[in-house]
C-alpha cells in the first residue's frame, strides 16, 4: 500500500510520554519555592511544548528575564526527581514500530532541551526508532516552523507528505506554519475542543485510536 505520509513527526511530552501533569506540577512547585505567583493548572499546562524562555514568560508573566535562570533551575530539580518514572502512553512502542515496519521515516520535534530528550530516549529505549530529532535549544521555539523545516530538509521529505502529531496548539500551529498536515491527541496537555479549532485531520483520545488512525490513513 502506498504511504500517504513518508515522514511522521511526533511531539514528545504529552504525546508519546505521559508527562504533561508532571511538567505542570513542577512549574507550580518551582514557583512556590521562589515565592512567585503560582500559575493555575490551565496556565501551567498551556506552556508545555514551548521552549523554556517562552514557557516561563507565559507561566509567570511578572517574572523579570533576569530571574528566568533561578526559576528554571528549581523546575529542573523537581522534574529530574520525577523524570525516570514517567511512563510511555500504553501502546506507544508498538505503534512506532508498526510505522517503521510500514516504511515511514520517524522524527521528534519537542520543546525539551537536547540533553533532556537524549535522557528521555535512553530511559525509554526508543532512540533507535527515530531518524532525526529537533529540540527547543537548537531551534526557534514552537509554534515557529523551524523544527519541521529542518527535519524535512534533513530527511528529504516533501511537506505534502509530512505529518505532525502533537497534543498542543503549539504543535498544530507549527505544522500550519510549515505547510504540513497535523493530527492532534487530546490525552495530553491541551483540551480537545481547543485543538479542534485549529482544524487538524483528526483529534484522537488515546494512543490506541491514534495507532488505528495511522494504520488506516498514513
Amino acid at each position: 500500500m502506498q504511504r500517504r505520509f513518508e515522514l511522521v513527526v511526533f511531539d514528545w511530552d504529552g504525546t508519546l510520554i505521559d508527562s504533561a501533569g508532571a511538567i505542570a506540577a513542577c512549574i507550580q512547585a518551582a514557583c512556590r519555592d521562589l515565592g512567585l505567583p503560582v500559575p493555575d493548572d490551565e496556565r501551567a499546562s498551556h506552556v508545555i511544548g514551548l521552549g523554556l524562555g517562552d514557557a516561563l514568560a507565559y507561566a509567570v508573566p511578572s517574572l523579570p528575564v533576569s530571574e528566568y535562570g533561578r526559576l528554571a533551575e528549581r523546575y529542573r530539580v523537581h522534574f529530574l526527581a520525577r523524570d525516570p518514572e514517567l511512563p510511555l502512553f500504553p501502546g506507544t512502542r508498538p505503534m512506532l514500530q508498526a510505522l517503521r515496519d510500514r516504511g515511514h521515516a520517524l522524527a521528534i520535534a519537542t520543546g525539551k532541551s537536547r540533553a533532556g530528550l537524549a535522557r528521555a530516549l535512553a530511559q525509554t529505549g526508543l532512540a533507535g526508532l527515530f531518524d532525526a530529532t529537533r529540540c527547543a535549544d537548537q531551534c526557534a521555539s514552537k509554534p515557529a516552523p523551524q523544527m519541521l523545516l529542518e527535519l524535512m530538509a534533513e530527511l528529504a521529505a516533501d511537506p505534502a507528505r509530512t505529518l505532525m502529531i502533537g497534543d498542543t496548539s503549539h504543535d498544530l500551529q507549527m505544522a500550519a506554519a510549515a505547510g504540513v498536515a497535523a493530527v492532534a491527541v487530546s490525552y495530553g496537555a491541551h483540551r480537545g475542543d481547543a485543538l479542534r479549532t485549529l482544524d487538524p485531520l483528526a483529534v484522537l483520545p488515546s494512543t490506541a485510536e491514534l495507532a488505528a488512525w495511522l494504520a488506516a490513513n498514513a
